[in-house]
């Protein structure tokens, strides 16, 4: 390991204090224990990138450990799956372990705890259970089941494995602390019945351990001296310890529960229960939709091994539970595909261009770069010819003076190729251009070295040839969520946020140096972004998924639509100062139209919240994004909301005023708005002195209702 202490992260540390402090460094064992309930997702890359990198640096063993306690949840499908990405992401494990290996190990020390006294059978139902467990500010009474003899506990847990009683009559539970702080510690349920068949004991077993009391035993059984879990498994900690307390033998090494933060990811959700949703309700195409944030979808949609573990890398671990955002994801597969993938020219909106003064029927093969970034990649020839396609966007009719592309009298560079000049178009009949007619200087070819293919033009364009040109599928995918934590909201439902362009698909033609890619090939489509050849590609039908595009085009609207709230709170500074209506109509139809056009629910949520003051353009502003925009009162909390209109309705402002009794008066929440009765009430029958007639007619209007 690095020598330096600050460069050490806090698991590092606790592993370097636990050398110093006795253990052998070949005492070190780590592993990944993943249940086999759904595919691995970008969370989990983190946490095998955690436990294998350790394995590494330490050169100790790490194992794939599959906690397989629940058969109603799992399959060999995902086993398999999970083996094939742990696999693909480039690490090897020392050994394949099972939880479903030790279950005979588990029962006879439960059996073990029975004879102690230490576990016992209960019979009550789980309504009533919950009831004795108490809750976080009561304390827990024992059950009427927690007294029993041991010999009856034991005569019953046997027959509970024997599979005599139907699922849901007994369970067996720890006997610990009913009065415990940690709910956790009181009698934690260490069996249950099921009468399901597991993928790889069959129907050998009618019960089956619980997570919290397979998961500590089968890392001692592995020996493994640093199990690290998830924040969420903090209170779970103090239980892991008293299971191990109950069997350990003092001359074996003793596993060690320590717990990091989870890095979410924005733009996406990583919970195992949602992604299944996701899959199960269709709005995505399979665990490996290249919209999932799963590692077999990362892969289909064309990011690397190296730049998951380069993203592992950079966001590193945290003692705290963090957002990370998708744009960091992003940059780490566009710094690896800017090095590896081969520059190669497809239009994907593509309009037909004619070189008029290019003999008919001649064909050219220039030499294109592969790759400017890797000298090794060489080059290749692409053709080129009389007709070909360029993108739609790239050509105007008429265009502004700082365009930069294809126009009427203006000149650009095809790409490896001719300096071309705009002559003119054919429409059809609904006015739509079918042909852009150009001329072409003869002596400009690209590194030819004559002073013409020297000269500088305004911009250069990517082109096909139509007759050499290969069609072919292309998917282009985006973000699946529209919110940066689309499970982040409490009365919120994640599928709200669901993004309805997340797939487009075209129909594209690339050049026909791709007509042999395989599947998983990646290519830079250049001025569109990165791409990879998707699993349905066949010989006869090129499939291509959008991987990211060259830019952050969710950043450049992020700023944009920040940009367009802040220029909207300056602007309404102005609607207090107008002298007249029509004006502060118009300023309010121009913010009205701003707060539209944001999309960001979290913007909007904060906007809001941070504008609910004393303020009264703070205030106005506020009122204006509850009409406006996509929010509704039911999307905060309701203290929250209520603090807003008590303070709208007692704002020195008329125009404040107005707005909150406007907003109010359209709620359909009837209970909501009967709180500022009373509010309304006193500005009806004492208006304040600055009241508008528009806030008058509005009060009566609200209260003869």
């Amino acid at each position: 390991m690095a020598s330096e202490e600050k460069s050490l992260n806090f698991i590092e540390q606790i592993i370097e204090e636990d050398l110093k402090s006795g253990l052998s460094n070949n005492k070190l064992h780590f592993r990944f224990p993943p249940e086999p309930n759904g595919y691995l997702h970008i969370g989990h890359a983190s946490s095998i990138a955690l436990n294998f990198g350790l394995g590494l640096d330490y050169q100790s063993p790490v194992n794939l450990r599959f906690d397989d306690t629940n058969p109603e949840k799992e399959e060999q499908e995902f086993v398999d799956a999970i083996k094939k990405d742990v696999e693909w992401l480039g690490y090897t494990w020392s050994e394949e372990r099972y939880a479903s290996d030790y279950f005979q190990q588990l029962y006879d020390w439960a059996v073990l705890l029975i004879k102690n006294n230490k576990a016992y059978v209960d019979s009550q139902s789980s309504e009533d259970m919950a009831i004795q467990k108490g809750t976080p500010s009561t304390e827990g009474v024992d059950g009427p089941y927690r007294n029993r003899s041991v010999e009856e506990n034991l005569d019953l847990f046997e027959r509970m494995k024997n599979g005599e009683f139907e699922a849901g009559t007994h369970i067996l539970r720890a006997k610990i602390d009913m009065k415990s702080t940690n709910m956790l510690m009181r009698d934690p349920i260490m069996y249950r019945i099921l009468h399901k068949e597991h993928h790889r004991t069959g129907d050998t077993w009618k019960i089956y351990p619980m997570y919290d009391w397979a998961h500590g035993q089968s890392d001692y059984l592995e020996q493994i001296s640093h199990s690290f879990c998830t924040l969420e498994f903090l209170p779970h900690r103090e239980l892991y310890d008293w299971f191990l307390d109950q069997i350990l033998d003092e001359n074996k090494l003793r596993p060690k529960q320590r717990e990091f933060a989870r890095r979410n990811l924005s733009h996406t959700v990583v919970s195992k229960r949602k992604l299944q949703q996701l899959v199960k309700e269709q709005h995505v195409n399979g665990w490996d939709d290249p919209r999932m944030s799963t590692i077999s979808g990362l892969r289909r949609r064309g990011y690397t091994a190296a730049s998951l573990r380069h993203f592992a890398n950079t966001i590193g671990i945290a003692k705290r539970d963090n957002l990370i955002n998708v744009s960091v994801l992003e940059f780490c597969i566009r710094e690896d595909l800017n090095k590896i993938a081969p520059r190669v020219m497809a239009v994907l909106d593509p309009v037909k261009l004619v070189i008029t003064n290019y003999p008919e029927g001649k064909e050219e093969w220039l030499e294109a770069e592969n790759n400017q970034e890797d000298e090794s990649a060489g080059f290749r020839k692409v053709p080129f010819s009389r007709e070909l396609f360029i993108e739609r966007e790239d050509f105007l009719e008429e265009a502004p003076a700082k365009y930069f592309r294809l126009t009427l009298g203006k000149e650009v560079r095809l790409k490896n190729a001719y300096i071309i000049k705009g002559e003119s178009v054919i429409k059809d009949t609904e006015g739509n251009i079918t042909e852009i007619h150009v001329t072409y200087d003869t002596d400009s070819l690209s590194g030819s070295g004559t002073e013409a293919s020297q000269r500088k033009v305004s911009g250069t364009l990517h082109w096909v040839s139509i007759a050499h040109a290969v069609k072919a599928e292309v998917r282009l995918y985006d973000r699946l969520f529209t919110d940066e934590a689309p499970d982040g909201y409490k009365d919120k439902n994640f599928l709200d946020f669901v993004n309805p362009n997340s797939l487009e698909i075209v129909t594209g033609f690339v050049e026909p140096s791709l007509a042999s890619a395989q599947n998983e090939d990646k290519f830079q489509f250049q001025r569109l972004g990165y791409f990879t050849v998707d699993k349905d590609s066949t010989a006869s039908k090129l499939v291509f998924n959008k991987t990211v595009g060259l830019k952050d085009a969710w950043e450049e609207k992020g700023k944009k639509e920040e940009n367009s709230i802040n220029n909207s709170l300056k602007d309404i500074n102005k609607y207090f100062k107008v002298e007249t209506k029509a004006e502060r109509i118009a300023i309010e139809s121009a913010i009205g139209e701003s707060i539209k056009n944001v999309s960001s629910f979290s913007l909007l949520q904060n906007s809001l919240k941070k504008n609910s003051n004393n303020n009264k353009s703070s205030l106005l502003f506020a009122q204006f994004i509850l009409k406006y925009s996509s929010l509704k009162s039911s999307d905060f909390e309701e203290e929250e909301i209520k603090k807003l209109y008590t303070m709208s309705l007692r704002s020195e402002s008329t125009y404040v005023r107005s707005k909150a009794l406007l907003n109010l008066r359209d709620l359909e929440n009837e209970a909501f708005k009967n709180q500022f009765e009373d509010d309304i009430l006193k500005l009806y029958s004492n208006p304040p002195k600055n009241a508008s007639e528009r806030e008058i007619e509005i009060l009566g209007e609200m209260v003869k209702k």
